[in-house]
């Protein structure tokens, strides 16, 4: 066998993993945040036929002489960038710019456990178990949590059940509600029989060592063991030693509140409804957006999901707006990690948690769905040339058979 055809035979892999790639952009021309691949070849291993030489006192110098034995994929890139976006339903969202929405399950033990850290930084870096989005077709299902249409829970900063005194205009003060540091799954408020929305209590400083309360004060089951806000049981006091377990029943729960006019607002993405008992506004939460180092890198899941894996760099949460500042969110569960027992004596009392970071450029469309950013047109065109790549390499095979077939024909 002669070393053209290998080489073809390595051209004709890589044009078809190419043409795979390509299909794929225009099986998704109409999916909605869908982002298109591109395939990039490389030249593939080479034999040294000759050396090369810088040349000596009597002799100038020669250049190597190598024979190549075809390409292969070098990468299979993805580009994150936007192109349209189209009329959607009221509370659809999509970003323009950078960054994801992030979305799990109700379970936030299994998605964000703050417990989990490094010890050698004190930052909780477990965030990256969430799947990021770019698709925000959002709406409050009937188990009254926000999710979007794969029923995948939307997570960000629920409002808690404390107010507090900030400046308002012309040097007044006005009260407004307190925002949890927790980044937690969004749903509905609570209310109890009289219809006053009870929020639940996510900002009670709580020391766990070995899975048991060792200081602290009031706390939750959804917030053991490091105060997560899962659902809002009543406040209960817990003492030291205490365990999860120690929670009231679920039928202490109360029960969800019905809310009307549910919105986003586009430029804090605040989530916000009117109750139906009194007609009054109520803050439901505020959306968290993910943003990676290398928005290219991360890795597809399936269901336009992405995970930031490696290659796409750390995993920041931030808000949109930079509205962090005014809520005084400044980290996702400050002050409620203890570090571990063997730590040094450099290490804080308490994990100083992730930092939640504004969205720099990156803004934000209600009522909009984000398009592909697939061009058909330059689609078609990769599928021909590809496809004429393809054609020469199967010449370069029919060529050199009939080479091999001469070379056996001379002993006739």
């Amino acid at each position: 066998m002669t070393g053209s055809m290998y080489a073809s035979v390595a051209g004709l892999k890589a044009h078809m993993q190419k043409l795979t790639v390509i299909g794929n952009n225009v099986a998704n021309v109409n999916t909605q945040g869908y982002k298109k691949q591109r395939t990039v070849f490389r030249d593939s291993l080479y034999s040294m036929y000759s050396a090369g030489s810088n040349g000596s006192d009597s002799v100038g110098g020669m250049n190597p002489s190598q024979l190549g034995y075809g390409s292969l994929v070098g990468s299979i890139d993805l580009n994150m960038s936007s192109s349209s976006y189209n009329p959607g339903n009221p509370m659809d969202c999509a970003l323009v710019g950078d960054g994801f929405f992030l979305v799990g399950s109700k379970d936030v033990e299994d998605s964000v456990n703050p417990m989990e850290y490094n010890t050698d930084t004190f930052k909780a870096e477990n965030l990256k178990s969430l799947n990021l989005t770019r698709v925000g077709d959002f709406s409050f299902k009937g188990d009254n949590y926000l999710t979007d249409a794969k029923g995948n829970i939307v997570y960000g900063f629920m409002a808690t059940s404390e107010t507090e005194q900030v400046p308002g205009p012309n040097g007044t003060m006005i009260t407004r509600q307190k925002v949890s540091d927790q980044l937690v799954p969004i749903r509905l408020p609570r209310w109890d029989e009289n219809h006053v929305i009870k929020y639940a209590r996510t900002d009670v400083k709580v020391k766990y060592e070995n899975g048991q309360i060792t200081g602290g004060d009031k706390v939750t089951e959804a917030n053991a063991p490091a105060e997560r806000l899962v659902d809002d049981r009543p406040i209960f006091n817990v003492p030291a030693g205490g365990a999860a377990d120690d929670a009231p029943a679920a039928s202490e729960q109360y029960e969800f509140a019905q809310l009307d006019s549910i919105s986003i607002d586009a430029g804090t993405g605040c989530i916000s409804g009117i109750s139906k008992a009194d007609g009054m506004p109520v803050v439901i939460g505020y959306l968290a957006i993910g943003s990676v180092t290398n928005p290219n890198g991360v890795s597809h899941v399936g269901s336009s999901y992405y995970r930031a894996q490696e290659g796409a760099g750390a995993l920041n949460v931030s808000m949109l707006g930079g509205v962090q500042e005014n809520l005084g969110i400044a980290h996702i569960g400050a002050s409620r990690l203890a570090p571990p027992a063997d730590a040094d004596d450099d290490a804080p009392d308490y994990v100083p948690g992730t930092d939640v970071v504004g969205t720099g450029s990156t803004k934000m469309m209600v009522g909009f769905l984000e398009g592909p950013n697939v061009d058909l047109a330059e689609e078609i065109s990769e599928l021909i040339t590809t496809q004429r790549g393809y054609q020469a390499n199967t010449r370069i095979i029919t060529v050199t058979d009939s080479m091999l077939e001469e070379l056996v024909n001379m002993k006739r």
